[in-house]
């Protein structure tokens, strides 16, 4: 059985790694222990959330929820209790791409976990989770790469195929490159009622879908140097990819307004070609209570940009202990007890894709007689191949909080994209300079 290495708990010490420790039964028993805890909100999530009482019952401890928001709004929520002093909280949910902001704030898990459980993750979800040393987070099954989700009927009605191939000399089928997106996105709208495509359209939502974007056209977004380099030719290539959608109308009009929940919600109900989106929306999008198009739902690897290259931008989820919580034993238990097999099961099925080894073989298993699921997991497994990280910048939130009003000020009209790149590049620059990396 997995051993829980905890600090002073029950009466009994023992020696072990990283100092005194007390082996005891993963998830451990911690009677009138109460864990406050800031969790990232969301429909998606609330399956594994109702776990929680398990874990009560099994270790005789509360969870105190404080918050669910999305992580843009807990971000800006930790940002305050760190200026403030207000971290009396244990456990709070985390992102890769957000981690790099708290060096300081979150404990090494690493020092209170056995190695076995730590070992049966994928090892490069636990090495992106791992930050000058410290193990600040263990990763869910939420590990995130995009992939394309279409519907199928658009691309099996014969008047459309040749309206199309009429139109722009090729075979109408789901996309595998960015241009042929646009085309189809074009092609497919109808606006008001009906829209191509669309896209999250602020904060680092859309920031992270230009980095990828620019990276499929073959730029950078910081140089060798650390320097910002968004604002080339392939910077401009790929905002106008953004901002010719938008005057076309191929997208709806309040999509600078969006974020996640807005592109499942917008898919789901019908009214959309094609979404580049995230797996943990895969069983969502075909369930006929929650969607639309249950039952027409293609997925397929992202398409590619000029350069050949694939967009990928990708991270996961996890969540952290506080350095200053006073029971950092059981609040490592709920981290376990959040992310171990059955919970990367559970979460897995809905259609996230998991960051336990064991979970991807029998996910793998699980799928051979469910067609939808067997297309889903292949899919996300291509995409995986080529998912990247975000620019290992502790500044990438607050350079992309600067960034995302320059691209909508593109996408609505308001600049061209050089102009709005340029600036961008500099308020980038100038944050990088505060922060003594430049």
């Amino acid at each position: 059985m997995s051993r829980f290495l905890a600090g002073v708990a029950a009466g009994a010490m023992i020696c072990a790694w990283a100092g005194s420790a007390l082996a005891a039964d993963l998830p451990g028993k911690f009677e009138g222990v109460t864990i406050d805890a800031k969790l990232i909100g969301g429909q998606q999530y609330e399956a594994l959330y109702a776990r929680i009482a398990e874990w009560e019952k099994a270790t005789g401890a509360k969870v105190n929820v404080l918050s669910k928001k999305n992580h843009f709004e807990l971000d800006k929520e930790i940002k305050s209790d760190i200026a403030t002093g207000s971290i009396g909280w244990c456990v709070g949910s985390n992102h890769s791409s957000f981690a790099p902001q708290y060096p300081d704030i979150y404990t090494d898990l690493s020092a209170l976990l056995p190695k076995e459980e730590i070992d049966a993750f994928v090892p490069a979800n636990i090495a992106s989770s791992t930050l000058a040393g410290k193990l600040v987070m263990l990763p869910r099954a939420q590990f995130d790469v995009s992939a394309l989700y279409y519907q199928k009927s658009l691309y099996q009605d014969e008047a459309k195929k040749t309206a199309f191939k009429e139109k722009y000399g090729y075979d109408l089928a789901p996309p595998d490159t960015w241009q042929q997106v646009t085309d189809q996105a074009i092609f497919f709208a109808s606006p008001p009622d009906f829209y191509g495509t669309q896209y999250a359209g602020k904060e680092e939502a859309i920031n992270g879908r230009f980095y990828e974007m620019l990276v499929a056209e073959g730029g950078e977004y910081l140089n060798a140097d650390g320097k910002p380099a968004f604002n080339s030719e392939a910077g401009v290539r790929a905002l106008d990819w953004f901002v010719n959608l938008y005057k076309a109308k191929a997208v709806p009009a309040g999509t600078t307004n969006y974020l996640w929940d807005d592109l499942g919600q917008g898919f789901a109900s019908g009214t959309i070609a094609v979404n580049l989106d995230w797996p943990g929306w895969a069983s969502f999008f075909n369930d006929p209570k929650s969607s639309k198009v249950a039952g027409n739902v293609g997925v397929k690897v992202q398409p590619a940009g000029s350069s050949g290259k694939r967009t990928g931008w990708s991270g996961h989820h996890g969540f952290s202990v506080t350095e200053s919580c006073a029971n950092k034993e059981a609040a490592a238990s709920l981290v376990w007890f959040l992310t171990n097999e059955d919970s990367q099961k559970l979460e897995s099925s809905a259609g996230p894709l998991p960051t336990r080894t064991a979970v991807w073989d029998y996910n793998i298993q699980q799928a051979e007689n469910d067609p939808y699921r067997k297309e889903v997991l292949t899919a996300f497994q291509e995409a995986a191949k080529h998912a990247f990280a975000v620019p290992q910048t502790p500044s990438w939130i607050e350079i992309s909080n600067a960034v995302y009003p320059e691209l909508q000020a593109a996408i609505l009209g308001d600049k061209t994209s050089k102009e709005a790149l340029d600036a961008a590049a500099e308020k980038a620059t100038q944050i990088l300079e505060d922060a003594g990396a430049l």
